[in-house]
């Protein structure tokens, strides 16, 4: 009887290689894309209260997993101050921003909790995220554009590794931290990650009436491709070491927030780095766009 099951388990699997979480991806994308492009396009104000709220919820998600506890005081003191972190930018300005989230990192030094070290890395981590996505998205329509060059960068990235890891299959990417990744999977999403990243990096020049070198636009798109795919992992090393399989709840079968914005928020920061880099932090949506 075993046996019979064992052979139907594994026909179905040849026949569908998605498995059950195929469908809660599908619904979670039709729910996030259209909120963050309408974030992205309402103005600086509109999206910044959308990354408080994501962030403040994400960050609940870490301290419930760092803690063992649902999150409780200082647990909601400090998802305030992420959320403000937020909010602080498009009112007063990056210096608001980093006044915000210094007082959150000096409060967690002084809070003695176990594992603080993971409470103050995991509020360095949201709050330089936060910023950064923030200034990737900027007061001006160039912000719009490097917004999509981002999230179209990392959600075809994860879409192409998803897809070609459970088609193809093969060697384990790593095993010890993410068991069902494979090379193929991360081959997949670099080739989708950046020939997503390519298409938005021409259509900005042409829409912005500012084109920029290809070789600048494959090389980003590169970049950040692997900085996501880098994120996720990160993130599953860090489940692992605390003994859960997801980060959360809030997407009934797919997992919580974390496991949302992982590879978003690692590339966020290599992006804004980029930008920041290039044109100052005045300018980041040009510095990314504008070369």
């Amino acid at each position: 009887m075993k046996d019979q099951e064992g052979r139907g388990t594994s026909i179905y699997a040849r026949l569908w290689p998605f498995g059950p979480d195929l469908l809660p991806r599908l619904l979670s994308a039709i729910v996030l894309i259209p909120l963050t492009a309408v974030a992205l396009v309402a103005g600086w104000i509109p999206f910044a209260l959308l990354i408080a709220l994501v962030m403040a919820g994400a960050y609940r998600e870490w301290e419930t997993m760092i803690t063992g506890q649902q999150a409780r005081w200082p647990a909601a003191f400090f998802m305030g101050l992420i959320a403000l972190v937020a909010i602080a930018h498009p009112m007063n300005g990056a210096w608001a921003s980093a006044v915000v989230f210094g007082v959150a990192v000096v409060a967690a030094l002084l809070i003695k909790a176990p594992n603080r070290h993971w409470r103050i890395g995991g509020l360095a981590f949201f709050g330089l995220s936060t910023i950064a996505f923030l200034a990737i998205r900027g007061s001006s329509g160039v912000g719009i554009w490097a917004g999509v060059f981002l999230v179209s960068i990392v959600w075809m990235t994860d879409i192409g590794a998803y897809f070609v890891g459970r088609i193809v299959g093969g060697t384990k990417l790593s095993p010890e931290v993410s068991p069902s990744k494979t090379w193929s999977g991360a081959a997949g999403g670099l080739c989708a990650g950046t020939l997503s990243g390519i298409a938005v990096w021409f259509l900005a020049g042409w829409v912005l009436d500012t084109p920029s070198p290809f070789a600048i636009g494959l090389l980003i798109s590169v970049v950040i491709s692997i900085s996501g795919q880098l994120g996720d992992l990160a993130e599953s090393a860090v489940k692992r070491r605390f003994a859960i399989k997801d980060s959360g709840d809030i997407i009934p079968g797919h997992g919580g927030l974390m496991d949302r914005i992982d590879s978003l928020t690692v590339a966020g920061i290599v992006l804004w780095c980029i930008g920041l880099a290039n044109r100052g932090l005045g300018a980041v949506p040009q510095g990314i766009l504008f070369w």
